[in-house]
């Protein structure tokens, strides 16, 4: 392998306060780069304004406008360089040797246990912490004890491959005790066997939940706790459509839509798992909540897409991706309410960043605490799912028999998933 050279990847700051850094990324091209770039990017916590790709289909050039988002920890720059350019094909290697693989490679897996007193925010606390150390959460299983004591096991990945060192070990340590304070009893990190596999699914759902959480479309007329509020009804006016006549090589394929947290990443991960690739496109700024996009696109093979059927399956995956990419439900398991969450997952295995940790600033905002929580993978509706599950603990405040509290929950939780 080739080394890459220093300006394959080029971020420059805003020059005033509240101006955008400018990204660049300008290396040899490989299916879906564009939606792992805008992977990284989410999970990093910032936001696209505006952005250019395009493409001879040897080599790219890609330019992204980004700017932080407020409940996220600074970025260290240099950290995001060493992340974007870990996922460019390196300049010395012909191109078409770069063919996306079918699952990833995975990074070594860490289990972090600890013990502590439980208190209100405890949850995301520990997240933000590990965001901030650019640890990333695979998997979860929080219990929380009948003497207010909670167990936690974090299933982690290291973004910069550090954690087999005695140095990044002691300093994730150090900054979770600091955060857990006096209430910490036990913290402890080390590298997980096979087992780890035994550890991916959840809890069976029953039929109904499962029904609701994984439905492909959202009904007007719905009352379940799934359906939009009255000014998130903005998400139905997706428009899209696909033009042949405009190129002799690709079809134009023009996006209207609501816009969100994440919506290219979203919209660059359909196409990658549809083998779709982007010669050129361009995402304009968001107008007045909506963003437009022209894609010139063609099929894995070179050619346009002019099949009929192909049309409308690849229309009918970006409508419903646009109009809920996350899932967000409040059900009854028994006595208790549980919340929710679910996300597709691509298929080369990697699920949506930040899930967990914009579900538990919502809910520590909302001052409610979390009994249990688990992160599990499911597959339902021809595809793979992320699936995170919060039993939700009753306070003065959000009686969680009430179907009105429930719904608030729903919508605070989907509006901090969405950056509204």
């Amino acid at each position: 392998m080739g080394v890459l050279s220093d300006d394959v990847v080029v971020i420059q700051k805003g020059k005033r306060p509240g101006e955008p850094c400018i990204i660049t990324v300008n290396c040899p091209d490989k299916t879906g780069l564009g939606c792992d770039i805008c992977r990284i990017i989410l999970d990093f916590g910032l936001l696209i304004e505006k952005a250019d790709f395009s493409t001879d289909g040897i080599w790219c050039y890609v330019v992204l406008w980004v700017f932080p988002d407020s409940s996220s920890p600074a970025v260290k720059l240099s950290n995001l360089k060493n992340q974007l350019q870990s996922v460019c094909p390196s300049c010395s290697v012909p191109f078409y040797l770069y063919q996306q693989p079918t699952r990833s490679s995975s990074s070594p897996v860490y289990l972090l246990t600890f013990l502590c007193l439980d208190r209100k925010g405890l949850l995301h606390d520990v997240t933000k912490t590990l965001s901030e150390l650019e640890l990333s959460i695979q998997r979860v299983k929080v219990t929380t004890t009948p003497d207010d004591r909670v167990l936690d096991l974090f299933f982690i990945t290291d973004n910069m491959d550090l954690l087999h060192t005695k140095e990044r070990q002691d300093e994730t340590i150090k900054q979770l005790c600091d955060v857990l304070g006096e209430s910490c009893i036990s913290c402890e990190l080390q590298l997980v066997g096979p087992e780890y596999e035994s550890h991916h699914g959840i809890p069976s759902l029953s039929p109904a939940v499962a029904e609701e959480l994984f439905r492909c479309e959202l009904l007007d007329k719905e009352t379940r706790s799934q359906a939009l509020s009255p000014d998130m009804t903005k998400l139905k006016k997706t428009n899209v459509t696909m033009d042949n006549s405009l190129s002799p090589a690709h079809t134009l394929l023009q996006i209207h839509c609501a816009d969100h947290k994440g919506l290219l990443y979203d919209i660059l991960r359909t196409l990658k798992d549809s083998n779709i690739k982007i010669a050129y496109g361009r995402i304009s700024p968001n107008i007045k909540g909506y963003r437009d996009l022209d894609l010139f696109i063609q099929q894995n093979d070179g050619k346009k897409l002019v099949d009929p059927d192909k049309q409308s399956a690849l229309y009918l995956r970006l409508k419903v991706e646009m109009l809920h990419p996350l899932r967000v439900i409040i059900a009854n398991r028994g006595p208790d309410t549980e919340l929710l969450v679910a996300n597709p997952v691509e298929l080369s295995g990697k699920g949506r960043p930040r899930v967990f940790y914009d579900v538990t600033i919502a809910l520590k905002t909302l001052g409610i605490c979390i009994f249990s929580a688990e992160i599990g993978r499911v597959a339902a509706s021809d595809r793979e799912w992320e699936v995170y599950t919060f039993l939700l603990e009753e306070n003065h405040n959000f009686q969680l028999s009430n179907l009105v509290a429930k719904n608030q929950i729903v919508d605070r939780v989907r509006r901090t998933l969405m950056g509204w």
